[in-house]
């Protein structure tokens, strides 16, 4: 295979120098160009892995090239250049479809990882010509509204700018962020996810950054945090409108400049981490009530992603049902389950408040209730119109005939509330044991004996 190869755009022969023997070290090939019209003039020209661009050109804007590329060669990963400190102009590079940026003075060691993590897009074909669904089957539907969202994957995977994806409670954005993360250049690297809102405030900075070994009382050792574990890879922060005000400054550092610091560490250290973030809250409203940082939030909202709503798609639900009996059905190894017509039409009629996750636990409860692999209506307990969970658990449990031992029942019976705890605290186990009045350490047993994913 041949040697990739990169273009360079700056007027600087100094920088141009420098660069181009960094990539030569790399094995890498370089071309170089002085201004936009060169630039444009060679990529229509030749086959490029890569172009780097200087923000400031004798005859425009390394934002307007940026744009250019985007528009004719769409393949091609373009970073920029950009003054120290200046974050805007990072950002509206992003926002137009750069793959990255990289601050001056120019720090070798980050701008090898950004060129080397775009070189392995080489070879992939271009958004337009596949589907995140060929690489990564698990985001089920053939909706149009799940569609657009297989191919905002496919365009966000390519690039390296921050995106936060927002949708209900239950809609799989967890799943999307780790469907970006595999599809783009960091999959062979880590994935972390991190719940803002599990994590009690007073040790978040500890969780997220570490700290060295006597910084507080109980630091008996260094610790390494979830940003530095993340190395190289991509940084899920899940619920990030939980994040405290003290937090959002430092994580504000760490979008801007790639560095941390470790509580009781002198210097801060520079990090290659990717950031995901998402929520079910509006973050602009949040913004306007003054409980989210508004230069947050133009930072990690460089990329927005909306999952749709279950109820927005219920041509979808034939699929998802499909697929969440078989699993179902492996785990408790019987036979696999369908559904008759009349349950399934009452499901693609119901809204689904809590979207997919609702879905599962519904399947999960027809399932155990099923006799005979046929899920009827009546296997089926919806939650009536207008009604919540908290309505629900206010409700005397529905008499059921006996299905097997009395054991039995009683797990049924102890499943359903432990899932409407969880339901209810959006799915926090320190809380939801709190609220059933046991420990976590029980709960957590209890999960995993009732088979509660």
């Amino acid at each position: 295979m041949s040697k990739p190869v990169v273009l360079i755009v700056d007027d600087e022969p100094d920088l141009l120098e420098l660069v181009s023997l960094t990539l030569h070290r790399m094995d890498l090939e370089t071309r170089t160009a002085a201004d936009v019209a060169d630039a444009q003039r060679q990529l229509r020209e030749k086959r490029f892995d890569l172009c780097l661009t200087d923000m400031r050109l004798p005859d425009g804007d390394g934002l307007d090239l940026v744009g250019w590329i985007q528009e004719h060669r769409p393949g091609v990963p373009v970073a920029v250049i950009t003054a120290h400190g200046n974050v805007e102009s990072a950002v509206r590079a992003l926002k137009l479809g750069a793959f990255d940026f990289v601050s001056k003075p120019l720090d070798l060691a980050v701008l090898r990882k950004l060129v080397g993590s775009a070189i392995k897009l080489r070879g992939r074909q271009d958004p337009d010509e596949t589907t995140v669904s060929q690489r990564a089957p698990r985001l089920l539907g053939h909706s149009s509204a799940m569609q657009q969202v297989r191919e905002l994957i496919g365009r966000v995977a390519r690039s390296q700018a921050p995106v936060h994806i927002y949708g209900e409670s239950g809609t799989g954005k967890e799943l999307v962020a780790r469907l970006i993360h595999e599809s783009g250049a960091r999959s062979e690297a880590p994935f972390v996810p991190v719940n803002c809102g599990a994590i009690p405030a007073e040790l978040m900075e500890s969780e997220l950054f570490g700290h060295k070994r006597g910084s507080f009382t109980g630091a008996v050792a260094d610790k390494q945090g979830l940003v530095q574990a993340a190395e190289g890879g991509t940084l899920f922060l899940d619920e990030v409108a939980d994040l405290p005000l003290h937090m959002q400054v430092k994580l504000l550092r760490l979008v801007q400049e790639k560095t941390v610091r470790p509580i009781g560490e002198q210097r801060e250290q520079a990090v290659d981490v990717r950031i995901l973030s998402a929520t079910h809250k509006n973050l602009a409203d949040l913004v306007a009530e003054g409980r989210f940082r508004e230069d947050l939030f133009y930072r990690i909202n460089v990329i927005e992603l909306r999952v749709p709503a279950l109820r927005e798609r219920p041509e979808d639900i034939p699929d998802l049902t499909d697929a969440i009996l078989g699993r179902l059905s492996r785990r408790l190894r019987i036979d696999t389950a369908t559904l008759s017509p009349e349950a399934l039409r009452a499901l693609q009629g119901y809204p689904f408040p809590g979207n997919v996750r609702e879905l599962e636990n519904i399947l999960e409860r027809a399932l155990t209730l099923s006799t005979g692999g046929i899920i009827s209506p009546e296997h089926i307990h919806l939650r009536p119109p207008g009604r919540t969970a908290t309505d629900l658990q206010a409700l005397p449990l529905p008499l059921r005939e006996p299905s097997g031992a009395l054991g039995e029942q009683l797990e049924d019976i102890e499943r359903d509330a432990i899932v409407k705890a969880l339901e209810k605290t959006r799915y926090n186990k320190t809380a939801a044991a709190k609220l059933l009045g046991m420990s976590f350490r029980a709960l957590r047993y209890r999960i995993k004996k009732l088979g509660i994913e």
